[in-house]
């Protein structure tokens, strides 16, 4: 278990999307984030109280979590002398970059000296099977994206959310670094061996109650030349009923490679179905989830009004609108 309540280690983050997993962690356990520390040049700010370590441990903080999800999931070395300060301090650390703690000398050698503890939390600890594309009961959602880091995980937990209050039958299925860390259980799935990624899927969402919906957690995406395999493991181990598209519509290129363009959503669409309906025939789209954080109220009103006349779906944001209508379109 990872000790609460936490301080976000921004580091020296370029930009606030680098530091999507404390903002995650932010805006779902805000009771859980009660400080941030950022290193010079750090371009992102979650709102928090900045502490030196020393305070942070004297208001009660018991972990460090690396907030930050830079490209390649690397700990850089001008971060190594801050973690093993929190270490001294009397803290633990939790990450979920692929460059384990464990593999840090330096934080290892600190932690064992402090009695603290390193906490990896993309390490798989399941032997996962390979996936068998058998019909599973219970019913099953997954948002895909154009892009990255483009909200699907917000989708599913503000999903979730909503049916819990309407007493419907729903899980939240984390499957990355982020959710991990915000309900403290799920599959890491890109640090999962490739052949088994599908049947990992397989694994998290199990036979269930016939009226039971796994919301399951998007990752990367069909079009992302970096990331589109784990999207593919999600889509045939998931074997979705129902699929929400994903946007952010100020995106200039593809996170991390400016050479590529995002996809229409209808390419997503398309897509996406197409793949999809390989393990479930029966899948459709039922709504499009638009992150509208980068426009006013007005601006996000008159595009979400205008790409739901052009798709004909529920075109919503459900951070800033909540998710009603998509939790509507299930049923």
């Amino acid at each position: 278990m990872i000790d609460a309540p936490y301080i976000l280690f921004l580091g020296d983050a370029v930009d606030p999307l680098a530091a999507k997993v404390a903002q995650g962690i932010r805006d779902w356990r805000p009771d859980y984030a009660k400080a941030q520390f950022r290193l010079p040049g750090c371009n992102a700010d979650m709102g928090l109280p900045d502490m030196t370590m020393e305070e942070a441990v004297a208001a009660g903080i018991k972990t460090v979590v690396i907030g930050v999800a830079n490209r390649g999931g690397h700990i850089s070395p001008e971060w190594v002398a801050a973690l093993e300060g929190a270490l001294v301090a009397g803290m633990d650390i939790a990450s979920g970059l692929h460059n384990l703690l464990l593999d840090e000398g330096a934080l290892v050698a600190a932690a064992q000296m402090h009695g603290r503890t390193l906490h990896d939390v993309r390490i798989p600890t399941v032997a996962y099977p390979i996936a068998n594309g058998k019909k599973r009961s219970g019913k099953r959602v997954l948002a895909v994206g154009t892009d990255c880091s483009v909200g699907k995980m917000y989708t599913a937990i503000a999903m979730e959310r909503e049916m819990h209050a309407r007493n419907m039958k729903a899980t939240f299925r984390a499957t990355g670094q982020t959710g991990i860390l915000i309900t403290g259980g799920g599959v890491p799935l890109d640090a999962v061996i490739a052949d088994f990624m599908a049947g990992a899927v397989e694994y998290l969402t199990p036979n269930n109650d016939e009226d039971h919906w796994d919301i399951i957690e998007g990752q990367g995406s069909l079009f992302h030349a970096s990331y589109s395999g784990v999207t593919m493991a999600l889509i045939h181990g998931g074997q979705p009923d129902a699929l929400i598209l994903a946007h952010e519509p100020t995106r200039k290129h593809m996170r991390g490679l400016p050479d590529y363009q995002l996809p229409s959503l209808e390419e997503l669409r398309n897509v996406s179905l197409t793949m999809a309906r390989v393990v479930n025939p029966d899948c459709e789209v039922i709504g499009v989830s638009v992150n509208t954080a980068k426009l006013s109220e007005d601006e996000a009103n008159a595009y979400l009004a205008d790409l739901e006349s052009r798709l004909g779906l529920p075109c919503i944001d459900p951070f800033r609108q909540g998710a009603g209508r998509l939790v509507d379109a299930l049923t």
